[in-house]
């Protein structure tokens, strides 16, 4: 007696072995296409966080300036403004090169943030860097922030040829 449903010659469910290399070539095929494109796309990613973080140094140095004027806090030497409740050095009008100035005011860290923040300084003229981890080129992918000289604006740099 037969199982319902049993056809006597018929083979059971499965894939050919061509199936199954044709289907692998396929995702070969694909895999092949889409990593350059995902590479790329972190090469984007990097340029635009550069770019941000460029864009940011620049408003929060504006903004801490601002509030000195607005204040009639001292424009030359040294000073401290508070932004959002934190205290942020300042050297001539604008944040310190370091991590109690331009950094402090960015409100971003070096482990949240995936980034290199270098040793900046306080003193007038002093440049800190923020590179970007996991560049080709870290020293090609970063934001450079030189605090200010007297009577003069801090000079703020972005460089992304080696993001």
């Amino acid at each position: 007696m037969k199982a319902p449903g049993f056809k006597v010659g018929h083979r059971s469910g499965g894939f050919t072995l061509i199936e199954l290399v044709i289907t692998i070539s396929i995702i070969g095929i694909l895999a092949a296409v889409a990593l350059p494109r995902y590479i790329s796309l972190q090469t984007q990613a990097r340029t635009a966080k550069a770019q941000a973080i460029y864009g940011g140094v620049r408003s929060a140095s504006a903004l801490a300036h601002a509030m000195v004027i607005a204040t009639n806090i001292t424009t030359s030497g040294a000073a401290t403004v508070a932004m959002e409740g934190t205290n942020v050095t300042l050297i001539n009008g604008y944040p310190t090169a370091d991590a109690a100035g331009i950094i402090t005011a960015l409100q971003i860290g070096a482990a949240t943030d995936d980034l290199t923040i270098s040793a900046g300084g306080a003193g007038a003229g002093t440049p800190i860097t923020i590179d970007m981890n996991g560049a080709s080129t870290p020293a090609t992918c970063r934001v450079t922030y030189t605090s200010a000289n007297s009577n003069a604006s801090p000079v703020v740099a972005v460089d992304t040829a080696g993001c």
